[in-house]
């Protein structure tokens, strides 16, 4: 297989090959890859893949991994009452 076909987000199946031209288009930050390739917006939220997306854009720029910029986590928009989210369960 070659290392361009290498599965970095299983959540979003989105490839080394896909990351690196993501950083050649211009990102350098986790969150420039992401918007670029949607890796970390799956179900584990960047969980599994956060530090081997990392770990490419240190090898692609020659940036120290400490000094690439983490993600920034967003909280749901408005509460929700976890009373609903049950009644929801019901149905």
């Amino acid at each position: 297989m070659d290392n361009k076909d290498e599965i970095i987000c299983r959540c979003q199946e989105v490839t080394r090959g896909e990351i690196e031209a993501a950083i050649e288009d211009g990102a350098t930050t986790v969150e420039g890859v992401k918007k670029r390739t949607r890796a970390g917006m799956g179900l584990c939220q960047g969980k599994t893949c956060q530090r081997l997306v990392m770990k490419i854009i240190a090898e692609k720029t020659g940036q120290k991994p400490a000094d690439i910029v983490p993600p920034t986590f967003r909280p749901p928009v408005r509460p929700v009452r976890i009373g609903v989210m049950e009644e929801d369960a019901d149905e």
